[in-house]
């Protein structure tokens, strides 16, 4: 297969829809569309867009209890995610076939497989032609992130194979982990997407970094949230969100080549959408001097043992 030269792609920043994952897809049908009518061939949507991240919220949880609220919170917030698959999965099928493009979605994703209790940080990596290619469940979810969602295992390490490339990447602080961006270096990756929910300034300098490391371009992805787009009728959320400053979220998408160098972005405070031509045979040029997994390894120090299987409670 011939790889192109050039590939027009999109990093998404919505407004967010937490608990609303009806609203969540439509706004995803929107931008998708605008991204597509601007060239785009690969469009990437936010960690945890369907389904929300809930900055500031608990649960109702303090070290040794639960509260009822937040039980009820939390069953609202579960009945907010989507099975994979599931009708929300198969609707962004048809928004990525009606547009033509890759898409990739972050979600909350309940475990339809075994517990039917627990959640997931989902990453969906849907085809042009509207199916599931692949998923990448968080590895590791981070601080309290950890009471609302299940770890993923090394089955989930998903790339894939595209026209322009293969791509691949993790969530959020998965890219603070060395050896999980290692395992990505060590399938290939060349267009690295890196959905987040961190809005700091000094988050943009780790995508800079993996960039510049995995000599690969990096789609980082976030989302802008204030907290009006909270529902109003979940009990407790607004007790929890307490005087927390507006926004919740600034965004900060931002599109880095495989040299470090700013290709778009960052886009803060407020909705957007960002679209950069990426220059296919910058990756070679940019190898020259550094192959993570190449020329610059040593495996003969260093070697990496990744475990590919899936984790099941019951054999």
């Amino acid at each position: 297969m011939s790889v192109p030269k050039h590939v027009k792609v999109a990093v998404a920043q919505p407004a967010g829809a937490p608990f609303d994952p009806a609203t969540a897809v439509e706004r995803i049908a929107t931008l998708t569309q605008a991204a597509a009518a601007d060239g785009a061939e690969l469009v990437v949507f936010p960690e945890a867009f369907v389904g929300g991240y809930p900055w500031g919220l608990r649960f109702g949880t303090a070290v040794g209890g639960r509260s009822e609220v937040g039980r009820g919170m939390f069953a609202r917030y579960w009945a907010a995610a989507v099975d994979v698959p599931g009708p929300e999965v198969a609707r962004l099928g048809e928004i990525a076939q009606e547009a033509g493009v890759y898409l990739c979605v972050g979600v909350i994703e309940r475990d339809s497989t075994f517990s039917r209790g627990t959640l997931f940080c989902t990453l969906l990596y849907i085809g042009p032609d509207g199916a599931l290619l692949g998923k990448h469940r968080k590895l590791k979810p981070t601080g309290a992130e950890r009471l609302i969602w299940g770890e993923g295992d090394g089955s989930t390490l998903t790339t894939v194979e595209t026209p322009f490339g293969t791509l691949g990447g993790l969530i959020c602080w998965e890219n603070y982990m060395p050896l999980a961006r290692m395992a990505m270096y060590g399938k290939g990756v060349d267009i690295y997407v890196a959905p987040t929910a961190d809005a700091r300034e000094r988050w943009l300098s780790t995508l800079q970094h993996i960039s510049l490391e995995g000599r690969c371009f990096v789609l980082g992805c976030n989302q802008y949230v204030t907290r009006d787009m909270f529902p109003d009728d979940v009990e407790g959320v607004a007790d929890e969100l307490g005087d927390r400053e507006d926004p919740l979220c600034r965004g900060g998408s931002v599109i880095y080549g495989p040299q470090g160098e700013l290709l778009a972005g960052p886009l803060w405070d407020r909705e957007g959408v960002l679209v950069a031509e990426l220059d296919l045979e910058a990756i070679p040029r940019a190898k020259f001097d550094f192959d993570v997994t190449g020329h610059y390894a040593r495996p003969d120090v260093f070697t990496l043992i990744v475990d590919r299987e899936p984790k099941h409670p019951v054999v």
